[in-house]
C-alpha cells in the first residue's frame, strides 16, 4: 500500500505524528510526504520515506499546464476554489497530485489546510481520502465552509476522542457511523514505569568536558537501566564539539538525555534528580587546561557523588572518586562502583557538601568584595 500523507512539518513532526507514521511504515505502507510546511526539528522523515517539497514560484507557474493538460477538471474545480475561497490550497493539490498518480490512498493529519489540500487531490486523482481530526479544527477552523463541505466527501474521519465524534455530529451535521475513534497511540513498551540510574555531566560542548570519555564509559558499561543527562550547548564557540554525534557514533544514544542550556530552577532540579555528577575533564589537544570547574563546586553543593579526574586543582578538593583524563575504562569502573553502592553514594554525597560549605561559600564573594573596597579606598586617598 503506497500512503500520501499531507502534513505540516514546521519545526519537523510532532512527536505522535512520526510515531504514528512509523507504526504505519512498519504494517508495510510506503510512505510519501506532502509537507505543507518543512523545516528542520526533532522528528523529521526516515530515509526510506519519501519527501515531496514545493515552493510558490513552482506552484504558480505549473497551473497554466494544468489548465491547458485538464481543462474540464481544472476549471470546474477552481470554481469550487472560488466559492470556498481556497486558491491556495487548490493550486499546491494540483501541484501534490502530479506526484501521486502512484499512491493508493491520501490521508491528511489534522482537517486545516492539509484536509482541504488532500480533498482536491482526491478529486483531481480520484484516491479515496482518509484525515484525521484532532481538536483545534473543530473550534477554530481556518475555513469552515470548506471543512464541512470536505467532511461529507471523506471516504473515513477519523478523530481521536468519543467527544469529537459527538461534536461532529452535533455542530457539523456528520453521521456518526462515518467517523472511526481511533486514540493517539504510545509505545508502552518505551513508555513504561521504571527506575533509571542518572549520571548528570554539565558543561558547554568543549573537548575539555570530555562527553565523549563518559559516553565510551557508558558503551563500555553496558547497564541498560543507565542514563545520562546533558546539560549545555555549543554556545557558538569556536572550539565546540559535537556532542551528539558523539553520542550517535559511539552507540548510546538512546541512553543520552540532552536538556540544552539550563539555569536557575531547571538547572537546580537536574543536580537534585541525578544520582552522580560526572565531570570527565582533561587538556585538550592544543594544551588548554581547566580551573577548577564550576559545576563541581555546585554538584558538591547539592551533595552528589563525583567522580572526576586527576586534573589541574580538581585532586586538591575532591577526595573521591577521581581516575587519570581520557581513561575510559578506569571512569567505567568508578561508575560501577558507585551504582553498585547507595552507602557509597550517601556518605560521598555527605562529604562533597561538606567540602563545598567549607570552601565554596558565598564568603568568598564577599572577600573579593572587601580587596576591592581596600583599593578603592586607597584610590579615593591618592586623588584627595
Amino acid at each position: 500500500m503506497k500512503v500520501a500523507v499531507i502534513l505540516s512539518m514546521m519545526k519537523g513532526m510532532d512527536h505522535f505524528v512520526y510515531r504514528e507514521l512509523g507504526i504505519i511504515s512498519e504494517c508495510g505502507s510506503q510512505i510519501s510526504l506532502f509537507p505543507t510546511k518543512l523545516k528542520p526539528g526533532l522528528y523529521n522523515s526516515k530515509s526510506d520515506w519519501e519527501l515531496l517539497q514545493w515552493n510558490p514560484i513552482e506552484v504558480v507557474f505549473s497551473q497554466l499546464f494544468f489548465a491547458f493538460k485538464f481543462p474540464q477538471k481544472y476549471f470546474a474545480l477552481l470554481g469550487e476554489a472560488i466559492r470556498f475561497n481556497a486558491l491556495m490550497d487548490f493550486a499546491i493539490a494540483w501541484f501534490f497530485s502530479k506526484n501521486m498518480r502512484k499512491i493508493d490512498v491520501i490521508y491528511a493529519i489534522f482537517g486545516d489546510h492539509k484536509f482541504f489540500i488532500g480533498y482536491f487531490c482526491k478529486k483531481i486523482i480520484n484516491r479515496p481520502l482518509v484525515v484525521t481530526l484532532h481538536a483545534y479544527e473543530l473550534y477554530q477552523n481556518p475555513n469552515p465552509a470548506l471543512f464541512v463541505h470536505a467532511l461529507h466527501q471523506c471516504d473515513q474521519i477519523i478523530t481521536v476522542t468519543e467527544y469529537n465524534r459527538e461534536l461532529l455530529q452535533t455542530k457539523f451535521g456528520i453521521d456518526p457511523t462515518l467517523v472511526k475513534v481511533v486514540r493517539v497511540s504510545v509505545d508502552t513498551d518505551e513508555y513504561h514505569p521504571g527506575e533509571k540510574f542518572v549520571i548528570l555531566i554539565v558543561g558547554y560542548f568543549d573537548e575539555r568536558k570530555g562527553h565523549e570519555i563518559l559516553f565510551k564509559a557508558i558503551k563500555e558499561l553496558g547497564l541498560p537501566d543507565l542514563q545520562v543527562w546533558v546539560v549545555g550547548s555549543a554556545n557558538n564557540r569556536a572550539t565546540a564539539v559535537d556532542v551528539r554525534g558523539q553520542a550517535s557514533s559511539i552507540g548510546v544514544d538512546e541512553q543520552v538525555a540532552f536538556f540544552g542550556e539550563l539555569g536557575g530552577t531547571a538547572l537546580r532540579a537536574v543536580y537534585q534528580k541525578c544520582d552522580l555528577f560526572c565531570a570527565p575533564s582533561r587538556t585538550d589537544q592544543h594544551g588548554l587546561a581547566e580551573g577548577f570547574p564550576t559545576v563541581l563546586m555546585e554538584a558538591m553543593s547539592f551533595g552528589k557523588p563525583i567522580i572526576t579526574t586527576r586534573h589541574v586543582e580538581i585532586p586538591r578538593i575532591v577526595p573521591e572518586i577521581i581516575v587519570e583524563e581520557n581513561d575510559v575504562h578506569g571512569l567505567a569502573e568508578g561508575i560501577r562502583k558507585l551504582y553498585l553502592s547507595k552507602e557509597l553514594r550517601l556518605s560521598q554525597g555527605i562529604t562533597n557538601r561538606s567540602i563545598a560549605e567549607k570552601l565554596f561559600s558565598i564568603q568568598n564573594a564577599k572577600v573579593t568584595a572587601g580587596i576591592l573596597v581596600q583599593f578603592a579606598n586607597q584610590g579615593m586617598k591618592r586623588h584627595n
